[in-house]
């Protein structure tokens, strides 16, 4: 067991660029089985760029990185935001620079860490750049506020790069999003957000993106959307735009978002493939902005054209879709195109154990994902979980009355593990 007993920094800021004069580059290295929690509330730990982290645990070993209240045994599964989170901060594109003249995506276009007080910079023009990995992690009960909408996630990326290896990660109980993305070049598979009390899946400020095998769950009446897409900012149409695509997504919506479980807007442009939505009080899908909802799509301005829906189903309250800022609920309807491309907005979810696909998902025709990008498994089904033999949550991932995810090497997400 490892304590931060505030921000600890992995290396120093070696820049926007790899340069001959740089510090030595550093490794932080977290051993399977290792638990390292937060001694104070401010306490998070950032990977600087230049510098990588190198945290690979096992399906019977995870890594958790979690509070002090935690450790002490005195948390329950409401408490939230205890530390700040984990940050790889990188090299690759971002767009709404620090610097007003600086021009996005750019070597010029830097970030300040959200949630930090102390320069913690990102961004750069290294779309291949290379921050280390994280596997089988699991992040618990973090995300502070610092000031205003200053905030810490669980785990929060900075222009990170597609050199970059994320998979079986698990965020718990953030105060903020589960996971935010800020620009860069991010794939990502096997990735667990449960009871965060913002967004489970944030993007922005350009990113391009690939997510498969998604689970995403809220806490009864706590937290917001599922999904947030872009920001409706003066810097929207900044260059690079953001491209996000996910693809065998479960996503179990309990709580009463005003804007839907799914937010796009800001002009970003996205995919949503092979998946289920099950939000039975809130909207399904809500839209912002004429250029989000756009058709059109425009190279000179790295415009691809309105979301992309491809056997995606839902169970929505009422309404179902939401338009806002320029765009009306039925085009956010016919975007969505229930009963075209095999999706359908008023799905009845069969699941069992919370998200393991019954009938009516094993029914649905699902789509080759792998057709618009090489990172994408091809799937036969829908849904994160294709049946009861397919157990790829089990085992590394953590326990609560929100989401049970069967026999756990470390128990409940209260706890911590005495032994493996």
């Amino acid at each position: 067991m490892y304590r931060l007993g505030g921000r600890v920094d992995v290396g120093f800021d070696q820049g926007p660029t790899e340069e001959d004069s740089d510090a030595k580059d550093v490794t932080l290295t977290i051993a399977p089985g290792v638990t390292i929690f937060a001694g104070t509330g401010v306490a998070w730990l950032n990977v600087n760029r230049g510098n990588k982290i190198n945290a690979v645990g096992t399906a019977d070993l995870p890594i958790v990185i979690t509070s002090r209240d935690n450790v002490l045994g005195l948390n329950t599964d409401s408490s939230i935001g205890q530390w700040g989170g984990i940050v790889l901060s990188g090299r690759a594109p971002v767009t709404d620079c620090k610097d007003p003249n600086a021009a996005p995506g750019t070597i010029a276009c830097e970030r300040q860490v959200e949630g930090a007080v102390d320069p913690a910079l990102f961004g750069g023009a290294t779309l291949t750049d290379n921050s280390g990995e994280l596997k089988y992690v699991q992040i618990r009960y973090s995300g502070f506020t610092l000031s205003g909408n200053s905030e810490l996630q669980s785990l929060t990326t900075g222009g990170v790069g597609s050199g970059t290896k994320l998979s079986y990660i698990q965020t718990f109980n953030s105060s903020d999003d589960g996971a935010e993305f800020f620009g860069g070049a991010i794939n990502m598979k096997y990735f667990v957000s449960v009871g965060a009390d913002d967004d489970n899946l944030d993007t922005d400020v350009g990113v391009k993106a690939n997510f498969q095998y998604v689970i995403a769950v809220q806490r009864p009446n706590a937290g917001d959307s599922i999904i947030e897409a872009d920001s409706d900012n003066t810097a929207d149409g900044n260059n690079p735009r953001q491209n996000t695509r996910v693809s065998n997504f479960t996503f179990i919506q309990r709580s009463n978002a005003s804007k839907g479980a799914v937010r796009f807007f800001g002009g970003t442009d996205y995919g949503l493939y092979n998946g289920v939505i099950v939000s039975p009080s809130t909207a399904c899908l809500s839209i912002s902005r004429a250029q989000t909802a756009s058709t059109v799509a425009n190279a000179s301005i790295d415009e691809l054209g309105a979301p992309v829906f491809r056997s995606v189903v839902a169970q929505c309250g009422t309404p179902a879709f939401l338009g806002a800022n320029g765009v009306t609920a039925d085009q956010v309807s016919a975007i969505f195109g229930s009963g075209t491309n095999n999706n359908n907005s008023a799905f009845v979810p069969t699941f069992s154990s919370l998200f393991i696909n019954g009938a009516n998902e094993t029914a649905v025709t699902a789509f080759d994902a792998n057709t618009i990008s090489s990172f994408f498994d091809k799937t036969t089904y829908i849904g994160a979980v294709k049946d009861a033999n397919d157990k790829w949550y089990e085992g590394w991932t953590c326990n609560s009355a929100t989401a049970s995810f069967g026999t756990s090497k470390t128990g409940l997400c209260t706890s911590l593990p005495t032994s493996y």
